[in-house]
Order: C-alpha cells, then structure tokens, then sequence
C-alpha cells in the first residue's frame, strides 16, 4: 500500500492485485521472449514495454542480427492473430490496407481485408518500400482504422506494428517519412551478440529452430487488460513537467532541425508508465522517463546538415539533453509512504 502525489492517491488492493498480474504475465512473455532471442534482456524488456503502452515498435540494424526473429517471437509468444508484410518496391498500398472487388452476383463491391487487419502485424524491412506505400499504415497505426472507399473499418484489439528497417544507407532502401517515424513509440537497434550468446545460439538454433517450440504464454484478451492497467499508473505533476522539459529542450536544440512533438511527449509518458507497471510500481518516477528517452525521442529528430557533417547522432543530442535537464526528486514529487 501507498500513497501517490499530490493529491493523496491510496493504492488500493485491486490496484496492486492488478500490477502483481501485470509482472506475472509480462514475465512469462518475456521468457517465451528470451527462449529465441539470446542475450538481449534490455531489448526484449523495452519491446514488452512498447506492447503494455499501447505502441508500435521500430527494429534498425543491419541484416542477420535477428530483428525478424525478435517480431516473430514477440508474435508468437502471444495468442493472437498475426500477419507478417515482406515490404518490396512493387507493394502496393492495397496489398496492406485491403483492396474493393466487384461480387458479380450481389452485384455491389465488397471489400477484401489486407494484411494489417491483424493483432500483431510484423512489417519486414519496411524502408525497401516505396515511400506511398510506407504511407498506408500512417491511419492504422495512429487511428486503429482503415478507411478505404468511403468506408471505415476498425482494426482488432490490442493491435501492434512491429517493423524492421535496414540503416538508410544500405542499397535499395528508402527513408522512412517524419510522419512515419513519429507513429513508432521506440525504436531500438539489436547490435550484435556477444560471443558467449552466440555460441548458444549456434547450440539453440543448429537444429530446430526454438521458434517452432515456442508456445503463447498470454492470451489477446490478457494484453488488452494488462494495457489498460498500464495505463492507470499514476504520473505526478513533476513527471509531467520533466518530460515537456526534455522534449521542449530537443525543438531549441541549435543542432535540430526538428525536434519531438507533442505526439513524442504523450508516448514517452505512455512508455514511462508501462515500464513502472512491468516494476510492479503504481506510479512513474524520473528513471523510468530517462531510460526511455533515447529509444522513445531520438528516432524523431532530425539533425542540421552541420550536425551530420560532424557525424553527431540523435542519440548524443538526446543523451546530452538528459545531462542538462534538472531531474526532480522523486520521493518529493510522490511523497511515497509505505511502498
């Protein structure tokens, strides 16, 4: 039991029954998780994360480091529907959203559902797609909806995008938009194994692959609770204003030319939130929005083309940011008893 901020919020049972559910299932997922992917716990924990905010997630690496495997078993790991789009140049944006076609026998058009009427929808190497195609996922992942002919159709509950990229500078590949990135709660780059993870790997997947033994550890229903839960964790005002700070700070940054919006600051709270949940806390401190800025912000800023000149990375710019933005005291923002 405890007590929040300012306005002298009680946690009640129901609400640590809830959290105590929350780790519990969080960490079976996670299990299921790591059984494929070796040797990264803090990737795995920030894609749970994405999941329990409500989020869409972005994996950036290089080919062969297993950012499909990762969606796939992120996926599988849940008790979902789940559809996987290899994005080519010649996607069409109908392959996606579902295309009109004419019944000659009722004559009147009916419209065919394309593969983002999905739970979990894994979008593999989305940046070799045309940028028009890139574009019609923009309405699904921000509204939960598809509008195609004049009519709307609404898209399953919890409904997640998982997509992987190649860095930009790989032959054959596209940009992805401002607008597309800003609808991506984090991005994360997988990085390479360490030695002692490879070596397991080479044990664990020289035969089958663990992907096929891997069983769904929650049920769509379970997530969706588990969402609304995360979303009950309390933020107090000092944790709303430290993240305004740290966004404000990245649009009067001299080096960016675009700093993070509004749509940013309301992930990096969701995020924050979701990451206290997976702690078993009823509440947000400073922490849990420092470690998600770089992930949740960094992937939204653009550089000036002096900042590129001088290879500084978004990632620095966000890192510096977090050194100069006072953090408040979070035993004085939650005058926390008893927790």
């Amino acid at each position: 039991m405890g007590r929040g901020a300012e306005e002298g919020r009680v946690t009640t049972y129901e609400e640590h029954t809830k959290l105590t559910d929350l780790s519990a299932t969080a960490d079976a997922v996670r299990r299921a998780v790591e059984s494929v992917i070796e040797g990264k716990p803090e990737v795995v924990r920030l894609s749970m994360t994405v999941l329990l905010a409500g989020g869409h997630l972005l994996l950036e690496d290089v080919p062969g480091v297993g950012k499909t495997m990762l969606a796939k078993a992120l996926a599988k790991s849940i008790d979902c529907s789940v559809q996987r789009i290899q994005f080519t140049p010649d996607l069409l944006p109908s392959d996606i959203t579902g295309v009109s076609v004419y019944d000659q026998q009722r004559k009147e058009f009916e419209f065919k559902p394309g593969a983002v009427f999905a739970q979990i929808v894994i979008g593999d190497e989305i940046n070799r797609a045309s940028p028009k195609t890139q574009s019609a996922l923009l309405e699904a992942m921000e509204e939960r909806q598809v509008t195609a002919d004049g009519s709307t159709y609404g898209l399953p509950s919890p409904f997640m995008v998982i997509a992987t990229q190649n860095p930009v500078e790989m032959e054959g590949t596209y940009p992805l938009p401002e607008a597309q990135r800003d609808r991506f709660m984090a991005r994360v780059s997988m990085g390479y194994p360490s030695p002692e993870a490879e070596l397991r790997m080479l044990e664990s997947h020289g035969g089958i692959s663990p992907l096929d033994a891997l069983r769904p550890a929650a049920h769509a229903d379970d997530i969706v609770k588990l969402i609304e839960t995360a979303r009950e964790v309390h933020v107090s005002d000092a944790v709303r204003r430290y993240a305004v700070d740290l966004t404000t700070a990245t649009r009067n940054h001299p080096e960016l030319r675009l700093g993070a919006s509004p749509r940013a600051t309301l992930h990096l709270l969701r995020a924050a939130k979701a990451a206290a949940a997976l702690a078993g806390r009823g509440f947000v401190l400073p922490d849990d929005v420092q470690h998600l800025a770089v992930p949740v912000l960094a992937h939204r800023l653009l550089p000036s083309a002096q900042a590129q000149l001088n290879r500084h990375t978004t990632e620095q710019f966000v890192t510096d940011i977090l050194r100069r933005i006072s953090v408040p005291d979070p035993y004085a923002a939650q005058r926390l008893r008893g927790f």
